[in-house]
């Protein structure tokens, strides 16, 4: 199944993974940031569009041993997730 791009940024002295989930209804973007996790990142930032996908992602992140803040803006969410 193929998903929407990732972007990798460079944050001070490590990469953050962003991914983009708008537009996505669950349980699509937990599978993204489960498969993003795989990847062993400290920290990684999915933008949602939806209360449901957020409370989903949350909700995963944090079952995962990871952080969560929420930053809304326009009717989207962006989470960020660190270890």
């Amino acid at each position: 199944m193929q998903y929407r791009t990732e972007q990798e940024i460079k944050t001070e002295e490590k990469t953050m993974k962003k991914l983009d989930a708008r537009g996505l209804s669950c349980p699509e973007p937990v599978i993204m940031i489960s498969q993003a996790m795989k990847s062993g990142e400290k920290e990684y930032e999915i933008t949602v569009d939806n209360r449901v996908s957020r409370e989903n992602v949350t909700r995963y992140a944090e079952h995962q041993g990871y952080a969560v803040t929420v930053a809304e803006a326009d009717g989207e969410y962006t989470l960020t997730i660190r270890k």
